[in-house]
């Protein structure tokens, strides 16, 4: 049998990989051990060169439709991990045929939701990450993606700003269609109550945290959250033709959720007036920066560094200058001098941008406790020496 490799990006150096063997028998020479959601499947993370992989074992026709719907998944923006290729045609050295192989680029930074509550995840945090999961699911159904497995073991999760973003991790039960009906979003959202609140049930019966989670009232707001934010974003208002300052109010709370309206449909018939957004998308606050700064960010992360910016502006008295060149000083005398501070074996920790943030939250104790504003260099100083060497990691370690 003919070894086959579908790939977005050959490597030659996956064919180097042991094909001829089954994935759970590969030895420490060819995996890393970075912390894994469960899975019905064998999965497993290599490196191939300097990248991070990780192989799924499943059947052939499986693994290719996952893998042309990831990448259907990424064209129209979406947050998934990224598909590298398939790899058919395996048998061991007996001539015994062997699963197929997904492979998808581990997502740096980001973490199973197992190890987010092992790393400490204390209960407040807990509607942070079903927000997350609540914006994700609901990007999915706007762009027209039923998923058929929601579950907090098919995310990632990545730090942002506080809070976290989430991504698809398993698109294997998901179909792509031109819209979502009423229905399968309900569907949707039946299957996450019953599988999150048997998640959390296991998490606090493994004792892999420690936190008390009431798993009836986080599945509730995954729900009440889901509704409100499919709402906003969906539903029509109707309004007199002396309102019209609604429209940009509507426009304002969109951009405040981190989604901008690419289209919006308005009626007026008498005195009354109708809209409703067509087309809405994530990034609001990510694109605004990249625009002025080219920083690629998290959204919640680009809202802190637009409001920090935006501090800057002010306290310079820089405000009637143009935007680009106020942005561009402050990354060369702000940002970027701050970032340039971690020492070279602590940048694996976390990305530069929730760094930043975090130093900005750190600073604001340390003001608050002395009293009075303290600078910002001084309290990237202090959070490196006091903070950060005990922060667990958000990358993986053990390059080769």
């Amino acid at each position: 049998m003919a070894l086959h490799v579908v790939s977005a990006r050959t490597d030659p150096a996956l064919l180097t990989l042991p094909w001829s063997r089954a994935l759970a028998e590969w030895d420490d020479w060819y995996v890393i051990p970075l912390p894994l959601g469960l899975s019905r499947h064998v999965v497993r993370v290599v490196q191939v060169n300097k990248q991070f992989l990780a192989v799924k074992e499943t059947e052939e026709s499986i693994a290719l439709r996952e893998y042309h719907l990831l990448r259907d998944l990424q064209r129209v923006g979406l947050p998934t991990v990224a598909p590298r290729g398939v790899v058919t045609g395996r048998a061991n050295i007996d001539g015994d045929p062997l699963p197929a192989a997904l492979l998808t680029e581990h997502l740096h930074y980001s973490l199973p939701y197992r190890t987010v509550f092992e790393h400490g995840l204390r209960a407040d945090q807990v509607d942070a990450l079903v927000d997350a999961l609540v914006v994700l699911l609901v990007r999915l159904h706007l762009s027209g993606f039923y998923w058929g497995d929601v579950s907090l073991s098919n995310v990632l999760f990545r730090r942002s700003a506080g809070g976290f973003a989430a991504f698809l991790v398993d698109a294997e039960t998901g179909e792509l269609h031109s819209r979502v009906s009423d229905t399968r979003r309900e569907h949707d959202l039946t299957v996450a109550r019953e599988n999150i609140f048997a998640e959390l049930l296991d998490l606090q019966a493994s004792g892999a945290t420690d936190a008390e989670i009431d798993g009836f009232a986080v599945v509730d707001r995954l729900v009440e959250r889901y509704h409100a934010l499919w709402s906003e974003l969906t539903e029509a208002e109707e309004f007199g033709t002396d309102e019209w300052y609604r429209v940009e109010q509507r426009i304002s709370r969109l951009n405040d959720l981190g989604f901008d309206v690419d289209e919006l449909d308005i009626h007026t018939d008498a005195d009354r007036v109708r809209i409703q957004p067509k087309v809405v998308e994530a990034g609001h606050h990510r694109r605004e920066l990249r625009e002025l700064t080219g920083l690629n960010v998290e959204d919640a992360q680009a809202r802190k560094l637009l409001n920090d910016l935006a501090a800057f502006t002010a306290a310079n008295d820089l405000g009637d200058q143009d935007p680009g060149v106020v942005a561009r000083r402050w990354l060369t005398t702000v940002y970027s001098p701050i970032v340039d501070l971690l020492p070279e074996d602590l940048r694996a920790k976390l990305a530069p941008a929730e760094y930043f943030h975090e130093v900005m939250e750190h600073r604001w104790l340390l003001s608050e406790r002395a009293g009075d504003e303290v600078d910002i260099f001084d309290a990237a100083a202090d959070y490196i020496a006091e903070v950060l060497p005990q922060r667990p990691s958000d990358a993986p370690s053990g390059l080769r």
